[in-house]
Protein backbone atom coordinates (compact mmCIF):
# COMPACT_ATOMS: atom_id res chain seq x y z
CA UNK A 1 0.00 0.00 0.00
CA UNK A 2 1.12 3.44 -0.73
CA UNK A 3 2.08 5.74 2.02
CA UNK A 4 3.49 8.82 -0.48
CA UNK A 5 2.26 12.19 0.89
CA UNK A 6 1.43 12.81 -2.95
CA UNK A 7 -2.02 13.91 -2.65
CA UNK A 8 -2.60 12.39 -6.51
CA UNK A 9 -1.71 8.79 -5.24
CA UNK A 10 -3.43 8.47 -1.59
CA UNK A 11 -3.17 5.38 0.22
CA UNK A 12 -6.93 3.65 0.24
CA UNK A 13 -8.38 0.34 0.43
CA UNK A 14 -11.66 -1.27 -1.33
CA UNK A 15 -14.03 -3.07 0.51
CA UNK A 16 -16.86 -4.91 -1.19
CA UNK A 17 -20.12 -5.54 1.15
CA UNK A 18 -22.80 -8.54 1.07
CA UNK A 19 -24.38 -6.84 -2.17
CA UNK A 20 -20.75 -6.82 -4.06
CA UNK A 21 -20.90 -2.92 -4.22
CA UNK A 22 -17.57 -1.25 -3.38
CA UNK A 23 -16.41 1.15 -1.27
CA UNK A 24 -13.02 3.27 -1.42
CA UNK A 25 -11.74 4.18 2.52
CA UNK A 26 -8.64 4.99 3.76
CA UNK A 27 -8.73 8.91 2.43
CA UNK A 28 -10.08 11.87 4.73
CA UNK A 29 -11.93 14.85 3.00
CA UNK A 30 -8.94 17.09 3.78
CA UNK A 31 -6.71 14.63 2.05
CA UNK A 32 -8.29 14.78 -1.11
CA UNK A 33 -9.50 18.27 -1.25
CA UNK A 34 -7.09 20.15 1.45
CA UNK A 35 -10.35 21.03 3.30
CA UNK A 36 -13.08 19.72 5.02
CA UNK A 37 -16.11 18.22 3.29
CA UNK A 38 -18.42 20.84 4.56
CA UNK A 39 -16.99 23.49 2.19
CA UNK A 40 -19.03 21.31 -0.67
CA UNK A 41 -21.83 22.14 1.52
CA UNK A 42 -21.43 26.02 1.95
CA UNK A 43 -20.33 26.52 -1.61
CA UNK A 44 -22.88 24.19 -3.22
CA UNK A 45 -25.50 26.44 -1.25
CA UNK A 46 -24.23 29.58 -2.38
CA UNK A 47 -24.46 28.88 -6.03
CA UNK A 48 -28.17 27.64 -5.66
CA UNK A 49 -28.66 31.02 -4.49
CA UNK A 50 -27.15 32.96 -7.18
CA UNK A 51 -30.03 30.92 -9.95
CA UNK A 52 -32.96 31.40 -7.83
CA UNK A 53 -34.33 34.69 -8.32
CA UNK A 54 -34.56 33.53 -12.53
CA UNK A 55 -37.82 31.29 -10.91
CA UNK A 56 -38.82 32.85 -7.74
CA UNK A 57 -38.75 36.29 -8.28
CA UNK A 58 -39.33 36.24 -11.96
CA UNK A 59 -43.14 36.58 -11.43
CA UNK A 60 -42.68 39.66 -9.27
CA UNK A 61 -41.09 41.58 -12.27
CA UNK A 62 -43.81 40.52 -14.69
CA UNK A 63 -46.04 44.06 -14.16
CA UNK A 64 -42.78 46.36 -15.05
CA UNK A 65 -41.55 44.06 -18.31
CA UNK A 66 -45.21 44.00 -19.43
CA UNK A 67 -44.89 47.65 -19.49
CA UNK A 68 -41.48 48.70 -20.14
CA UNK A 69 -41.42 46.20 -23.37
CA UNK A 70 -44.82 45.86 -24.28
CA UNK A 71 -44.96 42.20 -24.01
CA UNK A 72 -48.09 40.77 -23.03
CA UNK A 73 -48.51 38.64 -19.85
CA UNK A 74 -48.80 35.33 -21.53
CA UNK A 75 -45.51 35.93 -22.83
CA UNK A 76 -43.80 36.29 -19.76
CA UNK A 77 -45.20 33.75 -18.28
CA UNK A 78 -44.19 31.28 -21.03
CA UNK A 79 -40.78 32.73 -20.68
CA UNK A 80 -40.67 31.33 -17.28
CA UNK A 81 -42.01 27.61 -18.87
CA UNK A 82 -39.71 28.09 -21.24
CA UNK A 83 -36.69 28.31 -18.58
CA UNK A 84 -38.02 25.55 -16.83
CA UNK A 85 -37.88 23.25 -19.81
CA UNK A 86 -34.27 24.05 -20.58
CA UNK A 87 -33.15 24.11 -17.27
CA UNK A 88 -34.48 20.84 -16.36
CA UNK A 89 -33.37 19.42 -20.38
CA UNK A 90 -29.72 20.07 -19.45
CA UNK A 91 -29.67 18.14 -16.20
CA UNK A 92 -28.73 14.92 -17.82
CA UNK A 93 -26.39 15.74 -20.90
CA UNK A 94 -24.62 18.08 -18.36
CA UNK A 95 -24.71 15.34 -15.91
CA UNK A 96 -23.31 12.27 -18.62
CA UNK A 97 -20.38 14.65 -19.38
CA UNK A 98 -19.54 15.41 -15.56
CA UNK A 99 -19.54 11.77 -14.84
CA UNK A 100 -17.26 11.04 -18.19
CA UNK A 101 -15.22 13.69 -17.13
CA UNK A 102 -15.91 15.96 -20.64
CA UNK A 103 -17.16 18.64 -18.12
CA UNK A 104 -15.40 19.19 -14.94
CA UNK A 105 -17.49 20.79 -11.70
CA UNK A 106 -15.81 24.31 -12.19
CA UNK A 107 -15.92 24.41 -15.42
CA UNK A 108 -19.95 23.87 -15.65
CA UNK A 109 -20.64 26.16 -13.14
CA UNK A 110 -19.07 29.22 -15.52
CA UNK A 111 -21.43 28.26 -17.53
CA UNK A 112 -23.83 28.77 -15.16
CA UNK A 113 -22.42 32.35 -14.21
CA UNK A 114 -22.32 33.21 -17.75
CA UNK A 115 -26.02 31.94 -18.81
CA UNK A 116 -27.24 33.96 -15.16
CA UNK A 117 -25.50 37.12 -16.63
CA UNK A 118 -27.22 37.07 -20.34
CA UNK A 119 -30.27 36.26 -18.50
CA UNK A 120 -30.92 39.36 -17.22
CA UNK A 121 -29.09 41.36 -19.84
CA UNK A 122 -31.43 40.17 -22.45
CA UNK A 123 -34.39 40.83 -19.64
CA UNK A 124 -32.92 44.94 -20.05
CA UNK A 125 -32.20 44.91 -23.35
CA UNK A 126 -33.91 42.58 -25.36
CA UNK A 127 -35.10 44.65 -28.49
CA UNK A 128 -38.04 41.62 -28.91
CA UNK A 129 -39.50 39.00 -27.09
CA UNK A 130 -38.35 36.33 -29.33
CA UNK A 131 -34.30 37.82 -27.90
CA UNK A 132 -35.63 37.19 -24.35
CA UNK A 133 -36.54 33.66 -24.83
CA UNK A 134 -33.02 33.27 -26.09
CA UNK A 135 -31.09 35.03 -24.00
CA UNK A 136 -33.47 34.05 -20.72
CA UNK A 137 -35.31 31.54 -21.36
CA UNK A 138 -32.65 28.93 -23.27
CA UNK A 139 -29.10 30.69 -22.22
CA UNK A 140 -29.98 31.31 -18.43
CA UNK A 141 -32.36 28.30 -17.87
CA UNK A 142 -29.47 26.12 -19.87
CA UNK A 143 -26.59 28.08 -16.51
CA UNK A 144 -29.06 27.08 -13.95
CA UNK A 145 -29.28 23.37 -15.26
CA UNK A 146 -25.67 23.22 -14.59
CA UNK A 147 -25.96 24.71 -11.83
CA UNK A 148 -28.40 22.91 -9.88
CA UNK A 149 -27.00 19.86 -11.00
CA UNK A 150 -23.61 20.17 -10.39
CA UNK A 151 -24.69 21.59 -6.65
CA UNK A 152 -27.13 18.61 -6.16
CA UNK A 153 -25.11 15.95 -6.93
CA UNK A 154 -21.83 17.28 -5.47
CA UNK A 155 -23.14 16.98 -1.72
CA UNK A 156 -24.64 13.52 -2.30
CA UNK A 157 -21.07 12.14 -3.16
CA UNK A 158 -19.13 14.12 -0.48
CA UNK A 159 -22.00 13.08 2.49
CA UNK A 160 -23.07 9.29 1.06
CA UNK A 161 -23.75 8.31 4.69
CA UNK A 162 -26.37 11.07 5.87
CA UNK A 163 -27.12 13.18 2.52
CA UNK A 164 -30.76 13.76 3.24
CA UNK A 165 -30.11 16.90 5.44
CA UNK A 166 -26.78 18.28 3.23
CA UNK A 167 -28.90 17.84 0.03
CA UNK A 168 -31.95 19.17 1.98
CA UNK A 169 -29.90 22.37 2.84
CA UNK A 170 -28.24 23.05 -0.46
CA UNK A 171 -31.52 22.80 -2.33
CA UNK A 172 -32.85 25.12 -0.01
CA UNK A 173 -31.17 28.22 -1.63
CA UNK A 174 -32.59 27.69 -4.56
CA UNK A 175 -36.01 29.09 -2.67
CA UNK A 176 -34.57 31.37 -0.33
CA UNK A 177 -32.03 32.93 -2.04
CA UNK A 178 -34.27 34.71 -4.46
CA UNK A 179 -36.11 36.92 -1.53
CA UNK A 180 -34.27 40.03 -1.61
CA UNK A 181 -35.37 40.05 -5.45
CA UNK A 182 -38.64 39.35 -4.64
CA UNK A 183 -38.96 42.86 -2.47
CA UNK A 184 -36.42 44.77 -5.00
CA UNK A 185 -38.67 43.76 -8.37
CA UNK A 186 -41.71 44.24 -6.47
CA UNK A 187 -41.33 47.30 -4.65
CA UNK A 188 -38.26 49.33 -6.07
CA UNK A 189 -37.91 48.34 -9.94
CA UNK A 190 -39.77 50.44 -12.19
CA UNK A 191 -40.15 51.82 -15.54
CA UNK A 192 -37.38 54.69 -14.65
CA UNK A 193 -34.39 52.38 -13.11
CA UNK A 194 -35.42 48.58 -14.75
CA UNK A 195 -32.31 48.22 -16.83
CA UNK A 196 -30.04 48.96 -14.29
CA UNK A 197 -31.55 47.24 -11.74
CA UNK A 198 -31.47 44.30 -13.60
CA UNK A 199 -28.17 44.18 -15.16
CA UNK A 200 -26.76 45.18 -11.67
CA UNK A 201 -28.30 41.64 -10.59
CA UNK A 202 -27.11 39.76 -12.80
CA UNK A 203 -23.84 40.75 -12.30
CA UNK A 204 -23.79 40.62 -8.68
CA UNK A 205 -25.21 36.41 -9.08
CA UNK A 206 -22.95 35.69 -11.69
CA UNK A 207 -20.75 36.57 -9.65
CA UNK A 208 -21.81 34.71 -6.77
CA UNK A 209 -22.02 31.87 -8.38
CA UNK A 210 -18.74 31.69 -10.38
CA UNK A 211 -16.89 32.51 -7.43
CA UNK A 212 -18.25 29.12 -5.80
CA UNK A 213 -17.85 27.07 -8.73
CA UNK A 214 -13.87 27.75 -8.81
CA UNK A 215 -13.41 26.27 -5.63
CA UNK A 216 -15.15 22.74 -6.21
CA UNK A 217 -13.79 19.58 -6.54
CA UNK A 218 -15.37 15.59 -6.86
CA UNK A 219 -14.30 13.29 -4.56
CA UNK A 220 -13.34 9.91 -5.82
CA UNK A 221 -15.41 7.19 -6.89
CA UNK A 222 -16.73 5.15 -4.72
CA UNK A 223 -15.16 7.53 -2.07
CA UNK A 224 -16.38 6.89 1.78
CA UNK A 225 -15.65 9.24 4.21
CA UNK A 226 -12.45 7.65 6.57
CA UNK A 227 -13.68 7.47 9.60
CA UNK A 228 -16.94 5.56 9.00
CA UNK A 229 -16.83 1.42 8.28
CA UNK A 230 -19.29 0.70 5.54
CA UNK A 231 -19.76 -2.99 6.35
CA UNK A 232 -20.73 -2.55 10.00
CA UNK A 233 -22.95 0.15 11.81
CA UNK A 234 -21.23 3.89 12.41
CA UNK A 235 -20.49 5.13 16.00
CA UNK A 236 -22.06 8.28 15.42
CA UNK A 237 -25.43 7.95 15.92
CA UNK A 238 -26.75 10.48 13.21
CA UNK A 239 -25.20 8.29 10.58
CA UNK A 240 -26.32 5.22 12.00
CA UNK A 241 -29.48 5.72 11.78
CA UNK A 242 -29.99 7.77 8.63
CA UNK A 243 -28.19 4.49 7.18
CA UNK A 244 -30.71 2.12 9.24
CA UNK A 245 -33.61 4.52 7.38
CA UNK A 246 -31.72 5.26 3.99
CA UNK A 247 -29.64 1.74 3.66
CA UNK A 248 -27.02 2.77 0.39
CA UNK A 249 -27.91 1.15 -3.00
CA UNK A 250 -27.08 -2.52 -3.27
CA UNK A 251 -24.29 -1.10 -6.31
CA UNK A 252 -24.11 1.74 -8.39
CA UNK A 253 -26.49 1.54 -11.19
CA UNK A 254 -25.24 2.86 -14.71
CA UNK A 255 -28.02 5.53 -16.18
CA UNK A 256 -29.13 2.21 -18.42
CA UNK A 257 -29.78 -0.42 -15.43
CA UNK A 258 -31.58 2.37 -13.31
CA UNK A 259 -34.22 2.63 -15.92
CA UNK A 260 -34.58 -0.57 -16.49
CA UNK A 261 -35.84 -1.11 -12.70
CA UNK A 262 -38.78 0.98 -12.88
CA UNK A 263 -38.53 3.03 -10.55
CA UNK A 264 -36.84 6.21 -12.58
CA UNK A 265 -39.94 6.06 -14.61
CA UNK A 266 -42.36 6.33 -11.22
CA UNK A 267 -39.88 8.62 -9.47
CA UNK A 268 -39.96 10.90 -12.79
CA UNK A 269 -44.33 10.62 -13.18
CA UNK A 270 -44.19 11.76 -9.20
CA UNK A 271 -41.45 15.11 -9.61
CA UNK A 272 -43.47 15.99 -12.57
CA UNK A 273 -46.72 16.17 -10.98
CA UNK A 274 -45.57 17.64 -7.66
CA UNK A 275 -42.98 20.13 -9.66
CA UNK A 276 -46.17 21.29 -11.61
CA UNK A 277 -47.87 21.75 -8.73
CA UNK A 278 -45.11 24.47 -7.04
CA UNK A 279 -44.36 25.81 -10.27
CA UNK A 280 -47.86 26.76 -10.80
CA UNK A 281 -48.65 28.10 -7.16
CA UNK A 282 -45.30 30.46 -7.99
CA UNK A 283 -47.05 31.75 -11.12
CA UNK A 284 -50.02 32.53 -10.08
CA UNK A 285 -50.42 33.27 -6.31
CA UNK A 286 -49.59 36.88 -7.26
CA UNK A 287 -52.35 36.78 -9.15
CA UNK A 288 -55.13 35.45 -6.65
CA UNK A 289 -53.94 37.48 -4.04
CA UNK A 290 -54.84 40.22 -6.12
CA UNK A 291 -58.02 38.76 -7.12
CA UNK A 292 -58.93 38.14 -3.34
CA UNK A 293 -58.12 42.20 -2.65
CA UNK A 294 -55.05 42.05 -1.09
CA UNK A 295 -52.68 44.94 -1.66
CA UNK A 296 -49.32 44.53 -3.76
CA UNK A 297 -46.82 44.78 -0.86
CA UNK A 298 -49.08 41.78 1.22
CA UNK A 299 -48.79 39.44 -1.90
CA UNK A 300 -45.47 40.34 -1.98
CA UNK A 301 -44.83 39.27 1.79
CA UNK A 302 -46.68 36.18 1.09
CA UNK A 303 -44.10 35.14 -1.68
CA UNK A 304 -41.65 36.14 0.38
CA UNK A 305 -42.79 33.36 3.09
CA UNK A 306 -43.27 31.50 0.73
CA UNK A 307 -39.67 31.45 -1.01
CA UNK A 308 -38.28 31.25 2.55
CA UNK A 309 -40.20 28.08 3.85
CA UNK A 310 -39.18 26.60 0.62
CA UNK A 311 -35.91 27.14 1.35
CA UNK A 312 -35.92 26.02 4.27
CA UNK A 313 -38.37 23.21 4.44
CA UNK A 314 -35.92 21.77 2.42
CA UNK A 315 -32.80 21.71 4.62
CA UNK A 316 -35.87 19.99 7.71
CA UNK A 317 -37.29 17.47 5.41
CA UNK A 318 -33.85 16.29 4.43
CA UNK A 319 -33.02 16.37 7.97
CA UNK A 320 -36.17 14.83 8.99
CA UNK A 321 -36.06 12.01 6.05
CA UNK A 322 -32.47 10.86 7.52
CA UNK A 323 -34.64 9.91 10.64
CA UNK A 324 -37.42 8.83 9.15
CA UNK A 325 -36.91 7.28 5.83
CA UNK A 326 -36.98 9.43 2.39
CA UNK A 327 -40.11 7.95 1.07
CA UNK A 328 -42.23 8.05 4.09
CA UNK A 329 -40.96 11.93 4.41
CA UNK A 330 -42.04 12.02 0.34
CA UNK A 331 -45.20 10.88 0.79
CA UNK A 332 -45.98 13.66 3.60
CA UNK A 333 -44.80 16.15 0.73
CA UNK A 334 -47.14 14.87 -1.52
CA UNK A 335 -50.27 15.57 0.49
CA UNK A 336 -49.24 18.60 2.35
CA UNK A 337 -48.65 20.49 -1.05
CA UNK A 338 -51.77 19.35 -2.19
CA UNK A 339 -53.87 20.06 0.86
CA UNK A 340 -51.88 23.57 0.89
CA UNK A 341 -53.69 23.86 -2.66
CA UNK A 342 -56.79 24.08 -1.14
CA UNK A 343 -56.22 26.16 1.45
CA UNK A 344 -55.25 29.05 -0.73
CA UNK A 345 -57.79 28.70 -3.06
CA UNK A 346 -60.40 28.65 0.26
CA UNK A 347 -58.38 31.60 2.25
CA UNK A 348 -58.59 33.84 -1.10
CA UNK A 349 -62.04 33.43 -1.63
CA UNK A 350 -62.74 34.42 1.94
CA UNK A 351 -60.37 37.05 1.19
CA UNK A 352 -59.11 35.93 5.05
CA UNK A 353 -55.34 37.58 4.89
CA UNK A 354 -53.75 35.12 8.23
CA UNK A 355 -54.42 32.49 6.07
CA UNK A 356 -53.71 33.29 2.97
CA UNK A 357 -50.14 33.76 4.43
CA UNK A 358 -50.18 30.61 6.66
CA UNK A 359 -51.42 28.85 3.33
CA UNK A 360 -48.67 29.76 1.08
CA UNK A 361 -46.03 29.42 3.61
CA UNK A 362 -46.93 25.78 3.71
CA UNK A 363 -47.74 25.35 0.03
CA UNK A 364 -44.19 27.17 0.08
CA UNK A 365 -42.76 24.38 2.23
CA UNK A 366 -44.57 21.44 -0.08
CA UNK A 367 -43.39 22.62 -3.27
CA UNK A 368 -39.78 22.97 -2.14
CA UNK A 369 -39.20 19.75 -0.20
CA UNK A 370 -40.24 17.80 -3.55
CA UNK A 371 -36.86 18.10 -4.43
CA UNK A 372 -34.04 17.30 -2.25
CA UNK A 373 -36.95 13.69 -1.91
CA UNK A 374 -35.84 12.88 -5.03
CA UNK A 375 -32.38 13.66 -5.15
CA UNK A 376 -31.63 12.13 -2.20
CA UNK A 377 -33.66 9.26 -3.11
CA UNK A 378 -32.03 8.59 -6.09
CA UNK A 379 -28.53 8.28 -4.98
CA UNK A 380 -30.32 6.22 -2.40
CA UNK A 381 -31.93 3.97 -4.66
CA UNK A 382 -28.75 3.96 -7.27
CA UNK A 383 -25.46 5.12 -5.48
CA UNK A 384 -23.22 7.94 -5.99
CA UNK A 385 -21.08 7.47 -8.97
CA UNK A 386 -23.71 8.26 -11.45
CA UNK A 387 -25.90 10.15 -9.28
CA UNK A 388 -25.94 13.29 -11.81
CA UNK A 389 -26.76 11.17 -15.03
CA UNK A 390 -29.50 9.54 -13.08
CA UNK A 391 -30.97 12.23 -11.41
CA UNK A 392 -31.02 13.87 -14.30
CA UNK A 393 -33.41 11.66 -16.04
CA UNK A 394 -35.45 12.16 -12.96
CA UNK A 395 -35.13 15.85 -12.61
CA UNK A 396 -35.88 15.75 -16.39
CA UNK A 397 -39.63 15.64 -15.46
CA UNK A 398 -39.62 19.10 -15.13
CA UNK A 399 -39.45 19.36 -18.68
CA UNK A 400 -43.47 18.67 -18.32
CA UNK A 401 -43.82 20.06 -14.89
CA UNK A 402 -42.52 23.48 -16.43
CA UNK A 403 -46.08 24.05 -18.64
CA UNK A 404 -47.27 24.39 -14.64
CA UNK A 405 -46.90 28.18 -15.48
CA UNK A 406 -47.87 28.13 -19.39
CA UNK A 407 -50.50 25.73 -19.00
CA UNK A 408 -51.61 27.22 -15.71
CA UNK A 409 -52.65 30.45 -17.41
CA UNK A 410 -54.92 28.43 -20.30
CA UNK A 411 -56.57 26.38 -17.01
CA UNK A 412 -57.05 30.05 -15.49
CA UNK A 413 -58.43 31.24 -18.11
CA UNK A 414 -60.82 28.48 -18.49
CA UNK A 415 -61.72 27.32 -15.49
CA UNK A 416 -60.64 30.53 -13.07
CA UNK A 417 -58.64 30.32 -10.33
CA UNK A 418 -60.77 28.14 -8.44
CA UNK A 419 -60.62 25.00 -10.50
CA UNK A 420 -56.86 25.72 -11.14
CA UNK A 421 -55.85 25.37 -7.88
CA UNK A 422 -58.68 22.23 -7.03
CA UNK A 423 -56.72 20.48 -10.04
CA UNK A 424 -53.31 21.08 -8.95
CA UNK A 425 -54.38 20.15 -5.21
CA UNK A 426 -55.49 16.80 -6.53
CA UNK A 427 -52.68 16.11 -8.73
CA UNK A 428 -50.50 16.44 -6.18
CA UNK A 429 -52.56 13.97 -3.97
CA UNK A 430 -52.22 11.38 -6.61
CA UNK A 431 -48.84 11.85 -6.90
CA UNK A 432 -48.60 11.26 -2.81
CA UNK A 433 -50.81 7.76 -3.95
CA UNK A 434 -48.55 6.64 -6.77
CA UNK A 435 -45.36 7.14 -4.63
CA UNK A 436 -46.74 4.47 -2.02
CA UNK A 437 -45.01 1.93 -4.90
CA UNK A 438 -41.53 3.25 -4.75
CA UNK A 439 -39.40 0.41 -3.04
CA UNK A 440 -35.37 0.29 -3.42
CA UNK A 441 -34.09 -1.36 -6.49
CA UNK A 442 -32.01 -5.24 -6.00
CA UNK A 443 -32.72 -4.94 -1.75
CA UNK A 444 -33.09 -8.56 -1.20
CA UNK A 445 -35.92 -9.28 1.58
CA UNK A 446 -34.74 -9.76 5.32
CA UNK A 447 -35.48 -13.14 5.14
CA UNK A 448 -33.04 -14.12 2.16
CA UNK A 449 -30.14 -12.22 4.08
CA UNK A 450 -27.77 -14.10 5.24
CA UNK A 451 -26.43 -13.53 9.09
CA UNK A 452 -23.38 -12.17 10.05
CA UNK A 453 -22.14 -12.69 6.47
CA UNK A 454 -18.41 -12.56 5.97
CA UNK A 455 -17.52 -9.38 4.01
CA UNK A 456 -15.17 -9.43 1.26
CA UNK A 457 -12.24 -6.48 0.69
CA UNK A 458 -9.27 -6.13 -1.14
CA UNK A 459 -6.42 -3.67 -0.66
CA UNK A 460 -5.95 -1.29 -3.43
CA UNK A 461 -2.17 0.56 -4.30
Amino acid sequence: MTTTEDRSVLPYREVTDRNGRTYRIGESDVDIMGRKRKWMVILPWVGMMGISSAEYAFASAEDTLHTAHNWASGHIFWMMTVWVFFQAAVAFPAGKLRETGKLPARFAMMLGATGTLLGYLSLAYAPHVVVAYIGFSMFSGMGAGMVYATCVNMVGKWYPERKGGKTGFVNGGFAYGSVPFVFLFTGYMDLTNFRWVLVSVGLFLALMVGTAGFFFKDPPKNWWPADIDPLNPPKDPRAARSLKMNPPAVKQYTPREAWATGRVTLMWFCLACTSGVNIFGIAFQVDIGEEAGFAGGIVATAMSLKAVVNGTGRGVIGWLSDLYGRKRCLIVVCIVLGLSQYGILWSADMKNLPLFLIFSSISGFGGGAIFPMFAALTADYFGENNNASNYGMVYSAKLVSGLGAGMGSVVVGAWGHSGAFLLAGSISLFAGFMALFLTPPGRPRLKDIEPNPRPISRETD
